[in-house]
């Protein structure tokens, strides 16, 4: 599976993103959201199964942002609310299901978000 992350861009603490991946080739597979701020080891943000009848998202991130899908348009979202500027990550979309990394085989190449307080 091929996956592309866009959507993000330079916002002020509090308003709203989404974020979108885009897939291709084998998508009947759960997904997943990570991030990576400068300095720091890539993190689970949230992860969906293929209905997405079953998700599951990351404390810090927990009742502010929304993982979803729309698997006839093969697009993975990340609807990021009340945005705070320690959310200021690369965020990446991956094929798998967990909180660790080594449970993803297919990564996208990113997209930046930038919180400014």
């Amino acid at each position: 599976v091929q996956l592309q992350a866009y959507g993000g861009g330079l916002v002020q603490a509090g308003p709203f993103l989404r974020l979108s991946c885009a897939a291709s080739g084998q998508t009947f597979s759960s997904l997943g959201w990570f991030r990576q701020a400068p300095g720091k080891e890539r993190e689970f943000v949230a992860c969906i199964v293929y209905s997405g009848g079953n998700t599951l998202y990351a404390d810090s991130v927990k009742g502010r942002f929304t993982i979803s899908r729309d698997n006839a348009k093969n697009t993975l979202y990340l609807q990021m609310n009340s945005l705070k500027p320690e959310d200021t990550a690369v965020y990446y979309c991956a094929r798998g299901w967990g909180q660790s990394t080594s449970r993803y085989d297919s990564w996208g190449q990113g997209t930046l978000v930038t919180v400014s307080s």
